[in-house]
């Protein structure tokens, strides 16, 4: 026994010494805290985006992604919509703020949750849904994962169900963590208030009528001129960017409009308009599409 003293004594110095070294603080039996990982000092460390589905082609160019997470602590969500027909022309962006401290926390759980790895999450049996696409900015590297199906996959039977539904156990539990980790990301600052953007774009295509039998009064167009550059891949979808004064005349615009609302030209063409607000680190149009 004595001799089994020594070795046991300096197995602890050196469990101990790892974890200072990792910065964190251990007792015997207790894990090292895990160290944090640098989030960049400015622009984007967290982006949750949908990509794909059945949608029209101007919801796939003008779609917000679910969440955005900045260096300097701005959040921005979309908030909640009006359950109304036909819904605001403009989109419900709100922005909240959070502490440096919870920058660092958001970059350590998305590495918890696997945002980093690479491993196969499989493919639910469900067709015409998006995928989520998780996007991760560190101070040294930048990761990108992409998962088909994540909320719907949910209604699948779980790791005990048949095995035809296409999704292994270890699947379903890493699929699991990237779920509960966008929901916690989604409820990230408290206090919000509308994001208020310096440019805008707007996703137009030829009007057409939505047969409704709801009148639909026509608004002159005070945008830049239309129809602008094609989206590539999307059929008859273009786009247009207003900066400045231009893109606050074009919002102050669309607030008394809404998303069937025919805009009309100086030529007298009507145009379908979704208005896409720009956010930090976006410039115009072909930020809009993968």
């Amino acid at each position: 026994m004595r001799a089994a003293r020594p070795a046991t004594a300096l197995a602890l110095v050196l469990a101990l010494t790892a974890c200072a070294e990792r910065g964190g603080t251990a007792s015997p039996g207790d894990p090292a805290a895990p160290s944090s990982v640098a989030a960049p000092e400015e622009g984007l460390v967290l982006q949750v985006e949908h990509t794909g589905g059945f949608v029209t082609p101007m919801m796939l160019a003008a779609r917000l992604p679910i969440v955005s997470v900045y260096a300097d602590g701005r959040v921005i969500t979309e908030g909640p919509v009006p359950a109304i027909y036909p819904g605001p022309a403009l989109p419900n962006l709100q922005v909240a703020e959070i502490e440096p401290g919870q920058v660092t926390d958001v970059v350590d759980r998305a590495l918890a949750a696997g945002v980093d790895e690479t491993g196969d999450l499989g493919s639910p049996p469900i067709a015409d849904v998006p995928s989520t696409r998780f996007t991760l900015v560190t101070a040294s590297d930048t990761y990108v994962r992409e998962v088909y199906a994540l909320g719907a996959s949910s209604d699948l039977p779980g790791p005990a169900g048949p095995p035809d539904t296409g999704i292994t156990p270890e699947q379903a539990a890493a699929r699991e963590e990237l779920s509960d980790f966008l929901a916690s990301v989604t409820d990230l600052g408290r206090a919000t208030e509308a994001y208020e953007p310096e440019a805008v774009a707007a996703v137009v295509s030829p009007w057409v009528d939505p047969g409704d039998d709801l009148p639909q009064p026509e608004l002159p167009w005070p945008g830049p001129d239309l129809p602008g550059e094609p989206v590539g891949g999307l059929g008859d979808v273009s786009c247009v960017t207003a900066t400045g004064d231009r893109a606050q005349t074009l919002l102050a615009a669309a607030r008394d409009a809404n998303a069937t609302t025919p805009w009309v030209t100086d030529d007298g063409r009507r145009w379908s308009v979704t208005f896409r607000p720009l956010l930090p680190g976006e410039s115009g149009c072909a930020d809009l599409t993968d």
